[in-house]
């Protein structure tokens, strides 16, 4: 896990430069890439390929054909659209149809074509030897269509059909290892499908004639019964013409209408004579009775009884005259229903015979139709037999190639160039994108958002020991002047408070933390400063490597006050600084850095050295550094060039952050000079401009 600041790259952004570079770093490996591509290709196109040879035949399809007889269903020539080019196509590379060419030319006994004829081969006498193949007796009879099958197949295989662009022609191409072979076969098979398509159409139309003959009686049969039933319903049926039914129909709409007024009529004379029968006083009965003498014997009739009973004689007569207008209504309704009735009974009679003899009628015109049709078809299809042609015709026949078409040499090496190329450069792309480790301040700064405080180059030394050798003879070598920088960086990340106390840690072992503890204090002692170098790592004592004469008691005797602090400190007169060594203990180490003992050591060594650097265990084997690293003022945390991996780093950074513990500075150490210019870093960063100069032999 990295502090918060720490800027990622964008991954989904491509560096074309940097693809380039990495490109032409891996050059030598893609060259070698290449180099076995090539030879592979090579000895497989001059050595081991077979030479193929190529003939073709050229056919064209013939879509105007003229017809003696026009038959278009059963004889007619292709129309040549798109759909029917590529029907043919697949016609040409059918298994039927190259099933017969394998019967004429007999090449189920061909070895080219028939792969059970081949010499079985090593691999397949040693699995008969051991036992694995077993002899099957097979059926003669399945055999022969297997190896047919076989055959086929191969013919598939070794033939190719094109259609050439907007035309009619098709280029028919066999390929075989024979010329004369694949020029014949290109030959058969043209000859074979002209021969297939007279044959097929001749089988048309032999099938065609006989269903026209069938379907010709099955129409005269129908079209005599649809007769006799069209004369036997005329014979026993009183039919009348379409006019005579359309004058009954207008009879019974005339009737229907004099039945619509009559009731109307009654309607309004029944309310009449009811009004007149309720009606009580002299005026409404002469109004409603509308009679001029009834009204006339109304104003009478106050004053003279006799015009009193001379109204009431005329009111019953105006009464019983209107219920007699009723009645007689009445009986006129019922008759013209009567008459509608049995003039609807007879129209439908009518109308239901007349629609049964046009079905009749139409259903023998239909027949006799078709029966005409399928006659004059017969007739044709008839005369059409004999005289087929195909729809194709062979525009050139196969030539024998004189020279194989394959292999092609020359582009089978190039092209195994270019395999060769594109698995080299894939080898190298691929190398690049799994590399995780760091090879740029830059990309460290980036990850761990941390400042590099120095860049050390790995030093030319044979063994660890070597180190204070060469950084004595070496005083104004890159590495030394790296220190120096490193130096610097670290007494000015706290102007105010140079640190006194200096942890030099790692994530994994070998990432160089110690030669930095030794070189920093080899610095620091150059500037007249008094130095201690401390042992924190006390499971691996690895500075007895580079000082041989460390005494025996070490850190851990001090802590437990076996010995004085003096007798354990060591004046090495290579480094010009103390050293306090190591040494095995039972004793558990976290417990013995984060006791007050140790805490009171730091303190009373703070009063003697102007520069105390601990060199501690990895963080990711032990705690020990994180413990110590709460009494020092600054933290230095070595990164191996190009080797300890982002990962290894992350976590060592998530483990170190969980103290709450801050890091002072990275350091980005065994920089290679070779592999800076391998990786084109050092026209470009300031900091490697000089890994690869001669001043770095100096």
């Amino acid at each position: 896990m990295f502090p918060q600041g720490a800027s990622q790259p964008e991954d989904d952004e491509i560096d074309l430069g940097s693809l380039i570079a990495t490109l032409w770093r891996g050059k030598w490996l893609i060259s070698l890439f290449m180099l076995v591509a090539v030879m592979i290709g090579g000895y497989y196109a001059y050595v081991v390929a077979t030479p193929l040879y190529r003939a073709t035949a050229v056919v064209i399809l013939e879509t105007d054909q003229n017809q003696i007889v026009d038959l278009q269903s059963v004889a007619t020539g292709l129309s040549g659209d798109t759909a029917e080019i590529n029907s043919e196509i697949e016609v040409l590379r059918s298994r039927g149809l190259l099933g017969m060419i394998v019967e004429t030319l007999d090449l189920v006994n061909d070895p080219e074509f028939n792969t059970a004829l081949h010499d079985p081969g090593i691999v397949h006498r040693f699995k008969e030897t051991l036992g694995l193949i077993v002899d099957e007796n097979v059926d003669p009879t399945v055999e022969a269509r297997r190896a047919k099958d076989r055959a086929v197949n191969k013919l598939i295989e070794k033939t190719s059909v094109a259609n050439i662009r907007n035309s009619l022609v098709f280029n028919i191409t066999v390929t075989s290892e024979d010329p004369d072979k694949a020029a014949l076969i290109a030959d058969t098979i043209v000859d074979t499908y002209i021969v297939n398509q007279i044959e097929v159409k001749f089988q048309a139309m032999e099938q065609a004639t006989v269903w026209l003959t069938d379907r010709v009686a099955e129409l005269q049969t129908s079209l005599e019964e649809a007769e006799a039933n069209l004369a036997d319903f005329s014979a026993a049926t009183d039919l009348i013409s379409e006019e005579a039914l359309r004058a009954l129909e207008r009879q019974t709409k005339e009737i229907r209408e004099r039945i619509e007024a009559a009731e109307a009529n009654m309607a309004m004379q029944s309310a009449t004579l009811a009004a007149l029968n309720a009606a009580e006083s002299r005026e409404l009965k002469a109004e409603l009775a509308n009679d001029p003498q009834l009204t006339r014997f109304m104003l009478r009739a106050e004053d003279d009884e006799t015009m009193a009973a001379a109204f009431d004689a005329r009111f019953a007569f105006v009464v019983q005259r209107t219920q007699q207008i009723v009645e007689r209504t009445e009986q006129q309704l019922r008759t013209l229903r009567i008459s509608a009735e049995e003039l609807e009974a007879q129209t439908a009679s009518q109308a239901e015979d007349l629609i049964t003899l046009q079905q009749l009628t139409r259903e023998a015109e239909a027949i006799g139709t078709l029966y005409e049709y399928f006659l004059t078809r017969l007739n044709e299809t008839s005369a059409q037999q004999g005289i087929q042609q195909a729809d194709s015709r062979v525009l050139s026949d196969a030539v024998v190639p004189i020279g194989p078409s394959e292999p092609r040499k020359s582009i089978v090496v190039v092209l195994s160039a270019i395999l060769g190329l594109i698995a080299g450069a894939g080898l190298v792309l691929l190398r690049e994108v799994r590399n995780s480790s760091f090879r740029t301040a830059d990309e460290l700064e980036a990850a761990t958002g941390y400042t590099v405080l120095g860049q050390l180059p790995t030093m030319p030394i044979s063994k660890r020991g070597e180190v204070l050798s060469y950084l004595q003879s070496k005083p104004t070598s890159v590495a030394v002047e790296a220190v120096r920088n490193l130096r610097t960086s670290l007494m000015l990340s706290n102007v105010d408070q140079p640190p006194q106390v200096i942890v030099s840690t790692s994530s994994v072992p070998g990432d160089g933390k110690t030669t930095v503890a030794i070189s920093l204090a080899h610095n620091l002692r150059g500037l007249g400063k008094k130095v201690l170098l401390i042992e924190g790592d006390i499971r691996r004592r690895t500075l007895n490597e580079y000082f041989g004469d460390l005494p025996t008691n070490g850190i851990v005797s001090v802590l437990a006050g076996d010995v004085p602090l003096d007798q354990a400190i060591h004046h090495s007169t290579a480094l010009d600084a103390d050293v306090l060594g190591g040494e095995k203990s039972s004793v558990n180490a976290a417990d013995l850095f984060s006791s007050d003992r140790f805490e009171a050591l730091i303190t009373e060594l703070r009063k003697h050295y102007d520069a105390i650097i601990i060199d501690t265990p990895p963080v990711l084997v032990v705690p020990d550094a994180r413990i110590m690293a709460q009494f020092a003022d600054a933290v230095l945390f070595t990164v191996r060039w190009d080797v300890t991996s982002k990962p290894q780093l992350a976590e060592a950074m998530r483990v170190f952050h969980t103290s709450g513990q801050r890091i002072t500075g990275m350091v980005l150490s065994q920089i290679s000079p070779k592999g800076i210019k391998r990786y084109g870093y050092g026209g470009k960063h300031g900091a490697y401009s000089a890994y690869g100069s001669d001043y770095y032999e100096n």
